[in-house]
């Protein structure tokens, strides 16, 4: 089975794809996602630059840590698991979650502590062995 050209793209390689995809945005997604970007840094500062499924994405140890990507009225934080989202159900209330995902709207202040919160909560999993079903 060949390895997916996500895996085996360099980090400054994927760095210029975030990029790409981040100047490639309408002005309001753009700033979004640029903030989303610095906070899962500062959150993981661990962790690598990646881009695969067409979005960009963070992996730890070598994993899929969480992707994020823009769309029209918000921006997406994968993958926010059913654990995660129950862990923090009282934080979440108000932002529109479904299976994977939750959503931050682009007409509204990034929520940056829950933003953290939520990213420290995934490495709590990817290193306590849960959360394996990303890919």
């Amino acid at each position: 089975m060949a390895k997916s050209a996500a895996r085996d793209a360099s980090p400054a390689m994927a760095a210029a794809q975030v990029r790409a995809y981040i100047a490639a945005c309408p002005p309001k997604s753009r700033r979004a996602m640029q903030q989303l970007r610095t906070t899962i840094r500062a959150a993981a500062p661990g962790a690598v630059e990646g881009f695969s499924y067409r979005m960009p994405c963070f992996r730890l140890d070598g994993r899929p840590l969480v992707w994020y990507a823009a769309f029209t009225q918000h921006c997406s934080l994968f993958p926010i698991t059913g654990a995660i989202r129950k862990a923090h159900a009282a934080a979440l209330k108000g932002f529109h979650t479904a299976t994977g995902t939750v959503r931050f709207p682009i007409d509204e202040p990034l929520p940056v502590g829950l933003v953290k919160r939520l990213v420290k909560a995934r490495i709590a999993e990817l290193r306590n062995g849960r959360g394996k079903g990303a890919a």
